[in-house]
C-alpha cells in the first residue's frame, strides 16, 4: 500500500506569524490558518514552514492575509503534567498569497 500525505489548503492568517530560531540554528515561522468547512464553522489550523521557506515565503505574512499553503501533516505527542498530549500540525512546503495588497 501506498501511502499518500499532501494536503492543500485555502484560507486567513488568524494572527500575525511567529517566527524564531530553533537552537539548531533552523528558523520556523508558525501561523495559525482559519480554513472554512461546511456550514458556517471555521477550522484553525497550526502551520509551520522551515528553513528558506520560513525566510522567504512567509516574511511579509500579516494577519488576514488569505493564502495557499500545500505541504503534510505531522502529529507530535508529548507528556504535559500527569498525561500525554498530541498536535497536529501542517509542515508547508509552500505558501503563497492570493491576493495583492491592493485587494484587501
Amino acid at each position: 500500500m501506498v501511502a499518500v500525505n499532501v494536503v492543500v489548503l485555502a484560507g486567513r492568517l488568524s494572527d500575525e506569524p511567529e517566527v524564531k530560531v530553533m537552537p539548531s540554528g533552523d528558523q520556523v515561522t508558525r501561523f495559525r490558518l482559519h480554513v472554512p468547512e461546511a456550514g458556517k464553522r471555521v477550522l484553525p489550523l497550526p502551520v509551520s514552514a522551515w528553513d528558506r521557506l520560513a525566510r522567504k515565503g512567509c516574511e511579509r505574512l500579516v494577519r488576514g492575509d488569505a493564502v495557499l499553503v500545500r505541504g503534510h501533516l505531522v502529529t507530535r505527542f508529548f507528556r504535559d503534567g500527569g498525561g500525554g498530549r498530541s498536535v497536529t500540525e501542517v509542515v508547508a512546503t509552500e505558501v503563497r498569497k492570493l491576493e495583492s495588497e491592493g485587494e484587501k
